[in-house]
């Protein structure tokens, strides 16, 4: 089911680009190359061959009502994926959400509950926003509204789409979704495992899922962020099941120098700005337990000049002389670091075996 799910959000970006197409504008970008581009962290998905068409999706079935463990709450896949107000299968988890987080304001801004989840959460594919600073979140917003943050990748198709909601959003929205999002605890929601064989994907929606032929492969120089569960991602969107991130042997510590040292000149310690604990300081971002394949997005925009913000020029020569491999060392020790764990979360304080 979260294949059809993806098929159909792939077949719209396809019209939309076509159309642009169409209309006299330049065609889709291509990829980023050069040994320093995280390939891994953008999980964009492949077009498919030259002159393949898609196989048209099987009917979907909207009228069963799903559930999930921890509620009563059941509900269809048409209710879970409404861009309009998705479903929130636990209120009690979170505070009241402010309209502009539960439903958007239609059709110009998405509800920020959709991607982000009602926790703040979020998947590999998006930020994790629970827990920023509100002066982090709300510069964030203006970056993007200004025209002066972007991906790296150009094909990453919900940075745009966040682009187009900042454009749109009202200075009291902007602040309503960070007042409330900053006031959402960041818990334990990625687990980190060393390994060497890992379980072959295929990234669909910039997520890596379980290929459906299973198997395992080396992991090479890449980190792989998948789903715990992946029907508990997608298409059941449970803002309760997380993600685990297999890392390269030894990249943790390897990832641990870099951070806590600099590496002997290659960048500048983390923890000056973020933290001994790397939970923040201020109005500086925690990045303790998130997401590696966002931490590595960011600071190869970063590099690459697609963002460059108010915060972006003090990580300019951090990020100057960094590789794909010093991308999966630093963001395999960060994302390791203890959280506390998620009210009724499967996941325990994460820990690299």
């Amino acid at each position: 089911m979260k294949r059809i799910l993806c098929l159909a959000i792939l077949l719209v970006v396809a019209a939309v680009s076509a159309a642009a197409q169409r209309g006299g504008e330049a065609p889709p970008a291509a990829a980023p190359s050069g040994p320093g581009y995280p390939a891994w962290a953008y999980a964009i998905t492949p077009p498919p061959p030259p002159g393949a068409a898609r196989p048209p999706a099987p009917p979907e079935d909207t009228t069963s009502v799903h559930h999930i463990p921890g509620t009563t709450r059941g509900f269809t896949v048409a209710q879970i994926a409404d861009l309009r107000g998705p479903a929130d299968w636990f209120p009690e988890d979170h505070p009241v959400m402010p309209s502009i987080v539960a439903v958007g304001r239609q059709p110009m801004v998405r509800s920020c509950s959709y991607c982000h989840y009602p926790n703040g959460k979020g998947r590999s594919s998006n930020g994790g926003v629970a827990g920023l600073p509100v002066a982090y979140i709300l510069q964030t917003l203006d970056d993007f509204k200004n025209g002066l943050r972007k991906p790296g990748d150009p094909r990453k198709v919900n940075v745009n789409q966040m682009i187009a909601f900042a454009k749109n959003m009202t200075p009291e929205e902007m602040r309503d979704a960070a007042e409330y999002f900053a006031s959402v605890p960041w818990t334990q929601w990625v687990r980190v495992v060393e390994a060497r064989m890992v379980p072959k994907t295929d990234a669909e929606g910039s997520i890596f899922f379980k290929a459906p032929g299973g198997g395992m492969e080396p992991i090479g120089m890449r980190i792989i962020e998948t789903p715990e569960d992946d029907e508990q991602t997608e298409p059941l969107r449970n803002p309760r099941s997380g993600f685990i991130a297999y890392v390269p042997p030894g990249s943790v510590k390897k990832g641990e120098a870099l951070v806590t040292t600099g590496g002997n000149g290659k960048t500048v310690a983390c923890t000056i700005c973020h933290g001994t604990d790397l939970r923040g300081l201020g109005p500086v971002p925690g990045i303790a337990g998130r997401s590696p394949s966002y931490l590595a997005r960011q600071m190869y925009d970063i590099q690459v000049g697609s963002r460059h913000g108010e915060w972006s020029g003090l990580m300019k020569p951090v990020v100057a002389k960094l590789t794909n491999e010093d991308f999966v060392n630093i963001t395999a020790y960060v994302s390791s670091r203890p959280m506390p764990p998620a009210p009724g979360s499967r996941l325990q304080t994460a820990a690299v075996r």
